[in-house]
């Protein structure tokens, strides 16, 4: 079987498009959303058995029918919660969860954290009560400028400050929600220290997570967020996160109305990790070669490489060259496009399972 999508853009504005005609031969029912994964170190252990992974999930607005791209219907999000409750999952901190990851502990089967960016007032109305019933925990994400500025869309200070004392974690997203490689990478660090400052005076803690806003970054900023003594960094691209990954980018899997749907979100949820080492190009933003020569060594013991499959935004299926021992070479033959662009690669797992590693990477203006 031989299963994915690649969608392509921002969550936020931007129409999603997929690569689904494999999955719907498997005889799965939903699209699975794309995005991406960043630079790995080198891993130099084999995945065990016993090894910590995670699903984390991403919502940022809820039962906002004009906002398809951003928004999750209601009974969509009734259904996951349902799903969580009655699957076999596990909900937890994320906090938990990183410590986890970083002791390399194991975790729970189908462990499941549950994180939402931007603090749009429909989190407050429409999720919180839902989430708080179900008994499950959730990060918040929070740009600070956007919740100073008093905007009819966002939450107040009074209605963070409720959530945080009701047990919810709230994150660092920047103060403006930048595109963070445009601007100087000194922007950027006065970007991530001011929200930190805004939203340890507003609720008494400084933030331990940050989530990269629209998943970009280069080495130099995720750099930049590791010195600022963050205990983990977040993208917006799918994929699992394991204890053999780089806690400074984490992978999450984006839901919203178009790529809601129940059964796309049990194939997301009960996914594992695709652990690979060895990752080129280092940099995820493009300055120079474009297409990129990408590669990668899947760490041994995951599985029968030669079900493999990787697709491309835009370019659909990508062409493979597999070389011992277990090293991919995906060969693109179109340059990417200004901004954002994704490759998915994805292999079955027993139980009908999923292994799913991403790759996002962006192409600066003018370039």
């Amino acid at each position: 079987m031989r299963a994915w999508i690649m969608a392509t853009g921002r969550n936020t504005g931007e129409k999603k498009r997929s690569c689904l005609r494999g999955a719907l031969r498997a005889g799965l029912a939903a699209a699975l959303l794309g995005t991406a994964f960043l630079p790995l170190p080198a891993i130099a252990q084999q995945l065990g058995e016993d090894s910590a992974s995670a699903v984390i999930l991403m919502y940022h607005r809820f039962g906002e029918d004009d906002l398809p791209n951003s928004s999750i219907q209601l009974e969509q999000f009734e259904a996951h919660l349902e799903e969580l409750k009655s699957g076999g999952y596990t909900v937890l901190p994320l906090a938990r969860i990183v410590t986890a990851l970083r002791n390399r502990q194991p975790l729970p089967e189908r462990t499941v954290a549950i994180t939402i960016d931007d603090a749009y007032r429909s989190v407050y109305e429409e999720a919180w009560p839902r989430l708080k019933a179900a008994g499950y925990p959730f990060t918040l994400f929070v740009s600070t400028d956007a919740i100073d500025g008093g905007g009819a869309d966002y939450m107040r200070w009074t209605e963070i400050r409720e959530l945080a004392r009701g047990g919810v974690a709230i994150g660092n997203q920047t103060a403006s929600h930048p595109h963070l490689p445009e601007i100087t990478l000194d922007k950027a660090k006065d970007e991530i220290r001011y929200a930190s400052s805004r939203i340890e005076k507003e609720i008494g803690q400084r933030p331990a997570f940050f989530a990269y806003p629209y998943g970009e970054y280069s080495l130099a900023l995720r750099d930049a967020v590791a010195e600022a003594g963050f205990a983990a960094g977040f993208g917006q691209h799918s994929g699992v996160a394991h204890d053999r990954a780089d806690l400074m980018q984490l992978p999450r899997f984006p839901l919203n109305e178009n790529y809601g749907g129940i059964d796309r979100f049990r194939l997301i949820a009960s996914a594992l990790p695709l652990p690979v080492e060895d990752l080129t190009p280092a940099d995820p933003v493009l300055t120079s070669t474009n297409p990129p020569a990408v590669g990668f060594t899947v760490l041994s013991g995951v599985g029968d490489i030669s079900n493999l499959d990787c697709f491309a935004s835009r370019q659909g299926r990508a062409s493979i060259e597999r070389l011992p021992p277990g090293r991919i070479e995906i060969r693109l033959t179109t340059a990417f496009p200004a901004g954002r662009s994704r490759i998915n690669c994805t292999m079955p797992a027993p139980d009908g399972r999923w292994r799913w590693f991403g790759l996002q990477y962006y192409v600066p203006a003018g370039r």
